[in-house]
């Protein structure tokens, strides 16, 4: 494949600030910049470490920058970032958290959130039929309110709901019941068995001998099985999910299914994940 030349920061060149702690396992930039490298955009996602402390007035100062075009927001600011913006989408509310922001040319901070759309893109290219479907979401931290919020608008029939802080989940559930109050939602079990999707939004599987989500053997081969987990592509919860039949969603595709989301919201060209793919320099 032939590269780009690479791309030279200029006077006109636009930021992206990708802000969290610690920066040391940001993806973000190897995909991003090889893209606008790519496709001759000049604009560059710069990583920018900013602890819980500093970050409230960091996140104001930064879009003090004329020439910024946005914001990348992770962990651990996706969730108090939501107080911090003058306007956020429903999305945003039912997930309580954030992972995009801009500046309206009045000054405004806006801010939406792509996980959950990543996914649910994700998951429908590989032939899951979201409509009716019925899915468990292990975790309820930011990223499983995220998916749960986005499969709750993709139209799901019903939605269950696991997290070993109970009042987490529940707190969840209250949100999509009076987003979606036609959606059967329910809490309290991890059993895997009878769902469509079963997706593990926890940290399990980040390192070697983590326990499992749930019982895979509990999982059925009609059930489709997604990870958030990027650390690496074949978790063992996937390869035991693989053994048992399933269909799966490696964490990695949530993230560049995303990516052209966030570059319509930036306000930048977009592009196909099988494009941002072709260029990354990803390294596990």
């Amino acid at each position: 494949m032939t590269h780009a030349k690479s791309a030279t920061i200029n006077g006109h060149t636009e930021l992206i600030a990708h802000i969290g702690y610690p920066t040391h396992s940001f993806k973000s930039p190897m995909i991003y910049n090889p893209y606008f490298e790519h496709a001759g955009v000049n604009a560059v996602v710069v990583p920018m470490g900013c602890q819980a402390a500093d970050y409230p007035d960091f996140l104001r100062s930064v879009f003090r920058l004329t020439n910024i075009r946005g914001a990348l927001i992770t962990m651990p600011h996706k969730v108090v970032t939501v107080d911090l913006l003058d306007d956020v989408t429903p999305a945003v509310r039912v997930a309580g958290a954030c992972n995009a922001v801009r500046r309206t040319p009045d000054g405004r901070l806006q801010g939406d959130n792509f996980d959950g759309e990543g996914f649910v893109r994700g998951v429908r290219l590989k032939g899951l039929q979201v409509v009716g479907a019925r899915a468990l979401v292990v975790g309820c931290g930011g990223v499983g309110c995220a998916i749960a919020a986005s499969l709750a608008a993709a139209g799901v029939n019903a939605i269950h709901l696991f997290d070993v802080n109970t009042d987490t989940a529940n707190a969840l559930a209250q949100r999509l019941t009076a987003h979606y109050p036609s959606i059967s939602t329910h809490t309290g079990s991890n059993d895997p068995a009878g769902f469509d999707l079963v997706v593990n939004a926890t940290p399990m599987g980040m390192n070697e001998g983590d326990p499992l989500p749930v019982d895979v053997t509990r999982l059925q081969p009609h059930t489709f099985v997604g990870e958030v987990v990027m650390r690496m592509e074949m978790t063992a919860f996937l390869s035991a999910a693989l053994a048992r039949g399933c269909r799966v969603q490696v964490g990695t595709d949530m993230l560049f299914e995303q990516i052209p989301a966030y570059l319509e919201y930036f306000g930048l060209p977009t592009t196909t994940a099988k494009v941002l793919r072709s260029v990354a320099r990803l390294s596990y």
